[in-house]
């Protein structure tokens, strides 16, 4: 795709941002929920609580986007990117956007001296799976990831 550019996305962003991530939340199993959405993401933004990327077309057509969130490791003492969410168009999908995304956060991850990337997604979404694995993430086999939850 021609004219495509990735920026970090800022406050001024937060609608185009929030309408992408409505719809992520959508493709897993949510109620739309936009206006709920939107102030998500606002106030990730203004609390600097996440680093967010999207990919526009044209400098005006949000195609996807991929949002970090910081935690760290003890052992190595170093941060530790969470890459929480990507999301990207039905009709961009298949042409590299969300390569390019990914690309995105590894190159951001290296530049803040981070140890790296960790991500989780859906056990059937196989094409994710697929873009993690031909990006370079390799399957937790050492660990058990355990949550609670209320």
């Amino acid at each position: 795709m021609e004219n495509i550019k990735i920026k970090k996305a800022d406050l001024e962003d937060f609608e185009l941002v929030g309408n992408l991530f409505n719809k992520y939340r959508i493709f897993y199993g949510q109620d739309s929920n936009l206006e709920s959405s939107k102030k998500f993401i606002e106030e990730r933004m203004i609390h600097n609580e996440s680093v967010i990327f999207i990919i526009m077309k044209d400098s005006i057509i949000p195609l996807g986007f991929v949002q970090l969130y910081p935690s760290f490791s003890s052992v190595s003492m170093k941060r530790i990117w969470i890459l929480n969410d990507l999301y990207v168009e039905e009709s961009a999908r298949k042409k590299g956007i969300g390569k390019s995304l990914m690309n995105k956060a590894k190159e951001f991850a290296f530049e803040t001296g981070a140890k790296g990337l960790t991500l989780s997604t859906a056990i059937d979404n196989t094409t994710a799976q697929k873009l993690y694995e031909q990006s370079g993430y390799k399957r937790n086999e050492m660990f058990y990831q355990y949550s609670y939850f209320f």
